[in-house]
């Protein structure tokens, strides 16, 4: 049922919209979500993941963008959520070293296509 109703919130989207996005939930004063854009953010937007997913940034304490079907709600910063039309199709949760982050988004992306 709740994908049926996020389906129907898509329907509003525009249809130039990105399929895959990369969320990332984040939050003031988080120190980790402050390490990634200093060490992975700079190149993210230029990366394979970047062209891919582009990045859209939200506060873990909301507003979120309509539409979203997301599995639970976050906890923790950062957070990133790799979105297909909105859908949820894995995360990734806390600090990652860009050695970690981006193996382990490409297997995301990899379970996307």
């Amino acid at each position: 049922m709740i994908r049926f109703l996020a389906a129907l919130a898509l329907m509003a989207l525009p249809a130039a919209a990105d399929p895959l996005r990369l969320l990332m939930v984040e939050k003031e004063g988080c120190v980790y979500c402050k390490a990634w854009d200093r060490t992975i953010g700079p190149g993210y937007a230029a990366s394979d993941a970047g062209r891919a997913a582009p990045l859209m940034r939200v506060d873990i304490y909301g507003p979120y963008p309509d539409g979203l079907a997301l599995a639970r709600r976050p906890f923790v910063t950062p957070t990133f959520i790799l979105l297909d039309h909105g859908f949820e199709v894995g995360r990734l949760e806390g600090h990652m070293t860009a050695q970690q982050f981006y193996p382990a988004l490409s297997a995301l992306l990899d379970q996307a296509r």
